[in-house]
């Protein structure tokens, strides 16, 4: 098993805010936002789940931006590795 010790950087918490601020964002940007939010300043790292959902973001060329950049801090912070997420 490989610990991650990355933490949401302060740049990304704001991101993070501004979104979750915003009435017209889709759940997902809402789900990635309030993870990175999360880590903020903490020794919580994203789940396998919502590193499956972040991954589908940033593979999806239509995704916003700060979607895309949100996904892609998230996704550098997976819990575990090698840890599987459960199937939906």
């Amino acid at each position: 098993m490989t610990k991650n010790s990355k933490e949401t950087s302060d740049r990304i918490a704001h991101l993070a805010a501004v979104i979750l601020a915003k009435l017209n964002v889709s759940p997902i940007e809402k789900e990635l936002a309030g993870s990175a939010l999360a880590q903020h300043h903490t020794t919580k790292h994203t789940s396998a789940a919502i590193g499956k959902v972040a991954a589908k973001v940033l593979a999806d060329s239509r995704a916003c931006p700060e979607a895309r950049e949100l996904a892609g801090s998230v996704l550098s912070q997976v819990r575990n590795i090698n840890e599987r997420a459960p199937a939906r």
